[in-house]
């Protein structure tokens, strides 16, 4: 029932981290999410929590029990269901006022401008193998001029890069043109975390296959990702705050209590970027 739901009483306690003008300001925002697992889901609950008042939704895939670790809305009673059914649910229930604009079949080139319509930001969701979709979104999110962010979760902690009209492109950072899928998993990889804060503590290299398309995860790194996501948003949103852009970026580990600022200029081009896939490449073998 949304008889009882006022929208200003529901996000009051933001106020004071946010202005009452700033809050009806994110209220009459739209954000496009492309995937609902692991970071998906977490984005769209906690963005909603914000006060956003509108979202696009994309994800094709059903949760099953190895979601259970890290994705939310994962659990017994969702087995089976679409996660943009549970997410939009979980996200009506903090906000019944919410405007959704569900794409049960993903993202791809057939939807991609109606993904993308009336859109004041994309927040990056899609699975790390999704290269396909992934350049998709970037590239139209960079002709038509939206800011993207994306967050990954590694180990224990979390990997920032922001993309901002004007600013370095998702292309040019990455170099996936003309890659291997393979080849692009380790340069998304050592794009993400030129840092690789995460490596010291990983206990069992076996369970890491970029050929296999798998690799370990943890709720601790999803949550943090949201963390950092929404806060962004915030600062893009608002137009408050510096905000950095590639090829700047943050990668903070909370196992190793370390926040590390990473910089590499000409992105992919970077000397030391092209050494760090080379060491990424001998750990990881060649494809």
């Amino acid at each position: 029932m949304t008889g009882d739901f006022n929208y200003e009483e529901a996000f009051s306690r933001n106020i004071g981290w946010v202005t009452r003008l700033e809050q009806q300001t994110l209220q009459h925002k739209r954000i496009a999410i492309a995937g609902l697992g692991g970071v998906g889901g977490a984005h769209l609950i906690t963005l909603a929590r914000l006060g956003i008042g509108a979202f696009n939704i994309a994800d094709f895939d059903t949760f099953d029990l190895p979601n259970t670790n890290r994705q939310t809305g994962a659990g017994i009673s969702n087995f089976g269901r679409r996660k943009t059914e549970t997410l939009s649910e979980m996200a009506l229930d903090v906000n019944p006022e919410l405007r959704l604009t569900i794409f049960n079949d993903g993202v791809n080139v057939e939807n991609i401008a109606e993904f993308l319509d009336g859109v004041d930001l994309y927040v990056d969701g899609l699975d790390f193998f999704a290269f396909s979709a992934r350049s998709l979104v970037f590239r139209e999110c960079e002709k038509r001029r939206i800011p993207a962010t994306t967050v990954a979760p590694l180990g224990m902690g979390a990997a920032l890069i922001n993309f901002i009209p004007g600013r370095m492109s998702f292309d040019d950072y990455f170099g996936w043109q003309g890659r291997t899928e393979h080849q692009m998993a380790l340069r998304f990889l050592i794009g993400l975390s030129p840092a690789m804060l995460q490596t010291s503590y990983l206990v069992d290299r076996g369970t890491v296959d970029l050929n296999a398309r798998r690799g370990p995860s943890t709720s601790m790194a999803c949550a943090l990702c949201a963390g950092l996501a929404s806060t962004e948003a915030l600062k893009i949103l608002l137009n408050r705050g510096p905000v950095s852009a590639a090829p700047h970026g943050v990668h903070f580990d909370a196992y190793r209590n370390k926040l590390a600022a990473t910089w590499r200029p000409w992105g992919h081009r970077n000397p030391l970027q092209r050494l760090a896939l080379a060491i990424a490449e001998r750990s990881f073998g060649t494809q």
